[in-house]
């Protein structure tokens, strides 16, 4: 009985400060060696009496390892493509941009197997693959990060999406103390069973999580995000607030070929030179002053901010377009029907891209409908709509709604929105 006693005391009383330690990661987003130490002192408890943990403790590590899981996946799986930009960021961090066009199915594929972990770790379904390949991401995720911490790889390496943004040496910590919740598990995988289901039945529910989620990732890549963690969310008013006009905005790219890395006072940079444009990438911005609009600005083809525009209009529609050369016919053929909509209705319409002016130019002479043409970074693009074409409504700085390409809405719905 007094070793029972000691059992529970220990198994809990780990796990109990694997938590408190998450709590203060949470508030420390600076690498802090009193707090590794303690994770480690917390890592090497979780490994030393990993036979002493009783099966409640071992539930409840299932749990909280499957509820971190299903959180992280799901705040990924609302906007798969802003985990594919980051998956990027990582490939160009290690030389390896020939896997870009990877970047999107590799990041379905690795939330639906953190989803999958996760959901069959809270269900008990298949519980011991769920640990291997709970173990698995785990390894993986901790060296990666580990690697981004030391060296400032990547700024932020997305685990939650768009939605919770935490520093490296954060992301770090936060690995290790899963890790610590999960020893147990792996060194008691053996007393990991479902004794109500067969393996069949837990293989068949399995397969319908999985169908289900990667369902939920195609609609949230041919759509929007079902939930938006955008600045530039329906609802959200982006116009300048009272004395914060005046800010500068610095931008820096990286050298696709040496590394090398530059700042720029925005609009001072070479964005309008094609050659410069394809050996050099945009990595960050940083704004020193009162921010505008959140640091956005728009230019027109000789360099001069018009950001302006996008405040100046009772409505106004906004063609959000990265990237034009990717467009097919079926793409020009809707932008065509919302400046003719635009055009018909008296109704304000610009668009925005980061392709090159001259490329613009060359396009116009088969497209009359590209005027009104600004230019903005591709960053910041991806951050208005998760489309290419999107399109955004907007009334005095205010977004009133946004589509996709495949959801542009008719004549009678946009009409309808202006009218309110």
């Amino acid at each position: 009985m007094e070793d029972t006693k000691k059992s529970v005391t220990l198994s809990f009383g780990v796990t109990f400060i694997a938590l408190l330690l998450a709590v203060v990661v949470g508030f420390n987003p600076e690498f802090s060696w009193l707090v590794l130490i303690a994770i480690l002192l917390t890592l090497t408890a979780s490994c030393l009496f990993r036979k002493r943990y009783t099966d409640g403790a071992l539930v409840l590590c299932r749990i909280l390892v499957g509820l971190l899981f299903v959180f992280s996946s799901f705040m990924k799986g609302v906007d798969p493509l802003g985990t594919q930009y980051k998956m990027y960021d990582y490939f160009i961090a290690y030389g390896i941009e020939w896997m870009g066009d990877m970047a999107l199915p590799l990041a379905v594929i690795m939330i639906l197997a953190e989803f999958i972990v996760g959901a069959c770790l809270i269900v008990n379904v298949l519980p011991r693959l769920a640990v291997l390949g709970a173990s698995l991401l785990m390894l993986f995720f901790t060296i990666t990060t580990f690697f981004d911490a030391m060296f400032d790889l990547v700024p932020d390496c997305g685990c939650f999406g768009t939605a919770i943004k935490m520093s490296n040496w954060q992301t770090f910590f936060k690995n290790l103390i899963i890790d610590s919740v999960l020893i147990p598990l792996i060194f008691n995988n053996k007393s990991l069973k479902n004794a109500e289901m067969g393996f069949i039945k837990q293989f068949v529910a399995a397969v319908v999580m999985t169908v289900f989620f990667l369902g939920f990732e195609i609609y949230n890549i041919r759509h929007l995000p079902v939930i938006d963690f955008m600045e530039w969310k329906v609802g959200n008013d982006m116009s300048p607030k009272e004395n914060t006009a005046s800010a500068d905005i610095y931008l820096t790219y990286k050298n696709k070929i040496t590394g090398e890395t530059k700042e720029y006072l925005s609009p001072n940079y070479p964005w309008n030179d094609s050659v410069w444009m394809s050996e050099w990438e945009f990595v960050s911005q940083r704004v020193d002053g009162d921010q505008n609009t959140f640091g956005f600005s728009i230019l027109d083809a000789y360099g001069d901010d018009y950001t302006h525009v996008l405040f100046d209009s009772d409505n106004l529609l906004v063609l959000v377009a990265p990237y034009i050369n990717e467009f097919d016919a079926k793409d020009y053929v809707n932008c065509e029907r919302i400046v003719d909509l635009a055009r018909a209705n008296g109704l304000d319409y610009i668009w925005i891209t980061s392709e090159n002016s001259k490329f613009i130019d060359s396009l116009y002479r088969h497209y009359d409908v590209l005027d009104e043409v600004y230019y903005g970074d591709e960053l910041e693009l991806k951050t208005m709509v998760r489309s290419c074409p999107g399109l955004m409504l907007m009334k005095n700085g205010v977004v009133i709604d946004k589509w996709s390409k495949i959801d542009f809405p008719s004549e009678k719905r946009v009409l309808k929105l202006v009218s309110e």
